[in-house]
């Protein structure tokens, strides 16, 4: 049985002050009986991970950054690497983002070298893939995610799948309030499951957990996290509020 993960990523949102108050508020309102259940991961902005790090220091909340780079250190202005976040007790981290596709120009074999990065330094990568909306339109999406999935995943070992964590985003319900249906996303789940299967066999695939990560919120979550290929969510917007959040959790526990 696959352990849920509902991992809040804030994107490029909330000060140092604004941060405490938020996680002040998530840590107060979930019982150690919903974090037993359901793994539950915060993603603050670079600024607030030292801060966040010590609130939850002996909560059942795991950390992560929102992104790495490919090398351990090195002459990269404003760049941050595994080890630092690592220093922060960061157990995870989110990779190939849609949004760093698509402002950063990343393209896979880069995400492939950080995803392999992070394996490195013992952090779990949260490799995030996704179709744009052209793409879906043109039925060209799963083409797209499966070559994201194999060559995101590239020279990757059976030992190391055992921390890896992938992420579906259909680019085109981040942010705009859509989603795909629990039906269109849990098919979506299911291939890349099996594109998991191809590269590393069925034992890894059915053990590898998969996130919905378009748009999912106390509304929605129910439904979503009921199908049977969805492994949790990565949630945008709604984990910069607290009773949202909090609400998406506690389904995730049922």
């Amino acid at each position: 049985m696959r352990k849920k993960i509902i991992a809040g990523n804030w994107k490029m949102n909330k000060t140092f002050l604004t941060s405490r108050e938020l996680l002040l508020e998530v840590i107060h309102g979930l019982s150690n009986d919903v974090l037993d259940k359901t793994e539950v991961v915060v993603c603050p902005p670079f600024t607030s991970l030292a801060l966040a790090s010590e609130l939850i220091k002996d909560k059942k909340i795991g950390l992560g950054a929102q992104n790495i780079h490919q090398k351990d250190d090195g002459a990269y202005t404003g760049e941050i690497s595994a080890p630092m976040i690592k220093s922060l007790n960061c157990q995870y981290v989110i990779l190939g983002h849609s949004e760093r596709r698509q402002y950063f120009g990343e393209p896979n074999h880069l995400i492939n070298a950080k995803v392999k990065n992070a394996l490195k330094n013992e952090i779990k990568p949260i490799l995030c893939v996704g179709e744009t909306l052209e793409e879906r339109e043109k039925n060209l999406h799963l083409k797209i995610v499966d070559e994201q999935v194999t060559l995101g995943l590239k020279d990757l070992s059976v030992e190391n799948m055992k921390n890896v964590i992938v992420a579906y985003e259909p680019v085109w319900a981040i942010g705009t309030g859509k989603t795909a249906s629990p039906e269109q996303a849990n098919d979506m789940h299911v291939a890349i499951r099996e594109a998991v299967e191809n590269l590393f066999g069925k034992e890894t695939a059915d053990n590898t957990r998969i996130l919905y990560g378009g748009s999912m919120n106390d509304k929605n979550a129910s439904e979503l996290l009921a199908k049977q290929d969805i492994d949790g969510g990565l949630i945008g917007g709604a984990s910069l509020k607290a009773d949202s959040f909090i609400k998406i959790i506690n389904s995730a526990a049922k």
